[in-house]
C-alpha cells in the first residue's frame, strides 16, 4: 500500500555574476549582480522543483531539463516548476506546504519576502500561508558569507487522497 503522505527535499547553490537583476522565486530583485546558469539561475525555484520531484518519485530537475540541452538556455524556472506540478498531479498527489531558507549575505530578502510567497503559492496552487520563506545570511563564513553564491534548501509535503 502506498502511503498518502511524502516529504521532498530540495537544494540549489549558483554562484554570483556581476550584473543583475536577481530572480529568486520568480521574482525580479534590484541587485548589483544575478545568479549564474544554464537556465535563468532561479536557485529557489530549482529547489522547489526537486523537492516535489522527489517527493513524487519522478526524479530531478537536471533529468527533466539538462544544461546539456539548448532549449533550457536562459529558460524561465516557473516553467520548469509547472511541468514538474503536472508529473506530481498526474500521479495524484498535491501539495500540502512547502518551508524554504534562502542562505545569502545579500541582498536582504525580507522586503521581498511577500511577493515570493505569493509567486510561489500560485505556482504551486495552495493558499499563502501553506508556504514560508527564511533567509539566512554566512555570517561571514564560506562561500555564502564571502558573497561567492547563493543557496536554498526547502522541504515539502505531498499528499494523496485515498
Amino acid at each position: 500500500m502506498e502511503p498518502s503522505i511524502r516529504v521532498g527535499l530540495g537544494y540549489d547553490l549558483h554562484r554570483w555574476e556581476a550584473g543583475g537583476p536577481l530572480i529568486l522565486g520568480g521574482v525580479e530583485i534590484a541587485h548589483e549582480r544575478h545568479l549564474a546558469g544554464h537556465s535563468d539561475a532561479d536557485a529557489l525555484l530549482h529547489a522547489v522543483t526537486d523537492a516535489v520531484l522527489g517527493a513524487a518519485g519522478e526524479g530531478d530537475i537536471g533529468e527533466l531539463f539538462p544544461d546539456t540541452d539548448p532549449d533550457n538556455r536562459g529558460k524561465d524556472s516557473s516553467e520548469m516548476l509547472g511541468e514538474a506540478m503536472s508529473r506530481v498531479a498526474r500521479r495524484g498527489w498535491r501539495v500540502i506546504n512547502l518551508d524554504c531558507v534562502v542562505q545569502t549575505q545579500r541582498p536582504k530578502l525580507l522586503p521581498f519576502r511577500e511577493a515570493i510567497r505569493a509567486n510561489l503559492a500560485t505556482l504551486l496552487d495552495v493558499p499563502l500561508d501553506r508556504v514560508w520563506i527564511k533567509a539566512k545570511t554566512g555570517e561571514g563564513v564560506g562561500s555564502i558569507g564571502r558573497e561567492e553564491a547563493l543557496a536554498v534548501q526547502c522541504v515539502v509535503l505531498l499528499a494523496k487522497d485515498a
